[in-house]
Parts: structure tokens; C-alpha cells; sequence
């Protein structure tokens, strides 16, 4: 199977889980109903005589089948499959249209390799845009204050950050708690201006993981060595945030947005 490679976008086998979980085509569908049953991860699963790929058995399957057949009497084998050499966002198109959570990855020679997911999907395209959004920002650091500068990803304990942001929204902060227990959320961006972290990106990220007793969290970081005066110092200085406990949650209906469709809406 020929694939045309495209290098400078993400690509499956970058994303894709290796160590897969399978069934084989003479496992009984009562056993795969109990793995089903007692896995919080598996809905379905590929099923592989060897390594090579036979079809995939999910719950749906096996609704009407009898306990004792086996599965490759029932296992679906019209099967979509992604290359791992395919782009990230090709599989998307699959796995959106086809409505299938999991793909399975085979190589040339129909061997499993992993399987993608659409929490796969997402994560790509996270990691794929935050670190644009550091060099942006850094770029336009290193031309403000006419200085070089530098970056690193790793981890930072919550409680050292410095807010610039004095509030945070209560329906946006569900929905951070939800990608962050999923292990969907992005990473962080923080500036260390001479060692103060200030976070410049990611406040609604670093409450929800908080209030789930995450104590660090991975960042992208701008390093400052020698300490400049940054305007979201001032800012943070200003409004007196110290620490992230400083930061306000307040409800979507106090959304300056809302409140602008409400006062429209009674002609003020």
C-alpha cells in the first residue's frame, strides 16, 4: 500500500497507541462481552489472528449473538483502518464521519501496529498549536524589550505561579475539569522572568487542576534571565494577584459578553 507522506504535519503513528488491547477470531462473544463489561476503556476491540488485523468486534456486535459463538462469526470485517504514516488530521475526517471512536493502525503488510483515538485527535492538535501561540508571544516579547530569549518545556507546581488574570468563568472551568480528567488538557504558558512565574496562558486550566489536587502541571516557558518589567506584572501587582486562590470564578451570566446581549436585547 503506497502512502504519500507529508512530514510537516503530525502524522498517526506520532499519536497513535501502541500497546492495543485485541481479541482473537475464536475467543467466544461471552468472554468478549465480560472484558467489555469490566474495562472503563474499551467499548470494542480489533480482533487479530497473529498480529494481522481480521476485523473489529464492538458491543453493538454483540447484542443479538449467541454467548457460545465465536467472534468471527459476529465481528464486523468491512473495516476502516488508518496507515501509520497517514496525517493526524485525515483520520480526524475518518473518525468524524464515520461516527468510529477507535481506529486501528496497520502497516503495508495488514499488521496491527496501534490504534488512534478521537481524544488522540484532540491532543494532536493541542500540542500542535500551543507551541505556536509561545513563539508568537515570545516574538513579540524579544522586540518590545529588544532582548533574546529562551524556551523550555517542563513542569511547574501550581502554588509558584503568579496569575495576570484576576477571574475565571464557571462553565469554562467545567470544561477544563473535564479535558484534564481525560488527559486532553494543553499544556501552560508561563513566562520566568528571573525566577517570578507568571502565567500567561492556561488560568482556567491551573483552577480546575487544583480543585482536583493536581499540584504541578506541564508548561511551555518563555525564560527571562535577566529581569525585565512586563506589563502583566503590573498587572498582577495592580489587582493584587499573588497566588492562584486570588482568582475570582464567577458565573457565564456575569460575562461581559452576556451582559452586552442582555442590555441589547431590553434596549438600554
Amino acid at each position: 500500500m503506497e502512502v504519500a507522506s507529508d512530514r510537516s504535519k503530525p502524522q498517526v503513528e506520532e499519536y497513535m497507541t501502541r500497546d492495543v488491547a485485541t481479541v482473537s477470531p475464536d475467543a467466544t462473544v461471552g468472554q468478549v462481552a465480560t472484558r467489555i463489561a469490566e474495562s472503563d476503556e474499551h467499548s470494542g476491540f480489533p480482533v487479530c489472528e497473529r498480529r494481522r488485523v481480521e476485523g473489529f468486534i464492538s458491543a453493538r456486535d454483540l447484542l443479538l449473538a449467541d454467548e457460545d459463538d465465536p467472534i468471527f462469526k459476529v465481528m464486523t470485517t468491512d473495516l476502516l483502518v488508518a496507515h501509520p504514516e497517514m496525517k493526524v488530521t485525515d483520520a480526524a475526517r475518518v473518525i468524524l464521519r464515520s461516527g468510529i471512536q477507535k481506529l486501528p493502525v496497520v502497516d503495508d503488510a495488514g499488521n496491527l501496529v496501534g490504534i488512534i483515538s478521537n481524544a488522540d485527535v484532540i491532543r494532536s492538535q493541542i500540542e500542535r498549536a500551543t507551541p505556536e501561540k509561545v513563539g508568537k508571544l515570545m516574538r513579540t516579547l524579544e522586540q518590545i524589550h529588544d532582548t533574546d530569549l529562551r524556551q523550555e518545556r517542563r513542569t511547574v507546581p501550581l502554588r509558584e505561579l503568579t496569575p495576570t488574570q484576576g477571574r475565571v468563568y464557571a462553565d469554562e472551568l467545567e470544561g477544563r475539569r473535564y479535558e484534564l480528567e481525560h488527559g486532553l488538557a494543553e499544556p501552560l504558558v508561563v513566562i520566568d522572568n528571573d525566577g517570578m512565574l507568571l502565567l500567561a496562558d492556561g488560568h482556567h486550566r491551573v483552577l480546575a487542576a487544583d480543585r482536583l489536587g493536581i499540584d504541578e502541571m506541564d508548561a511551555y516557558v518563555i525564560v527571562i534571565d535577566d529581569a525585565i518589567d512586563l506589563g502583566m506584572a503590573k498587572t498582577a501587582a495592580k489587582e493584587n494577584l499573588e497566588r492562584i486562590d486570588d482568582i475570582d470564578v464567577v458565573d457565564y451570566a456575569r460575562h461581559p459578553l452576556v451582559q452586552t446581549t442582555k442590555r441589547l436585547q431590553s434596549g438600554d
